[in-house]
């Protein structure tokens, strides 16, 4: 009767301990499939805000340049138009040749 009650607490203490194993090894996985979640979050996180920034740099970078393509065809504008059709000069004709004397002024 001894050796019975023995044989059963025994199993009975191996089948708690083998549930408690199953339990732990189900608790580690929840926990590792959680920082999985929270690592690929913050990676996703991250991606996403060094491809907010590389937007944003070269947004700037196209703007700053076509800021600058605009000034250059303004002036040239400006200037195509004060010298267009005059040329700012001396002109001198004499009997047997013609000297020309031209000075352009780019201002």
């Amino acid at each position: 009767m001894v050796r019975w009650t023995l044989l059963h607490a025994a199993l009975r203490a191996w089948v708690i301990q083998c549930w408690w194993r199953s339990m732990q090894a189900k608790m580690l996985e929840q926990r590792r499939r959680l920082a999985l979640r929270l690592y690929t979050c913050q990676e996703w996180a991250v991606v996403k805000v060094q491809a907010q920034v590389r937007m944003w740099q070269a947004r700037r970078r196209f703007l700053q340049a076509h800021q600058a393509a605009c000034i250059i065809q303004s002036h040239w504008r400006w200037h195509a138009s004060q010298t267009r059709g005059r040329i700012q000069g001396r002109y001198e004709v004499r009997a047997s040749w013609l000297e020309l004397d031209i000075e352009i002024l780019m201002t």
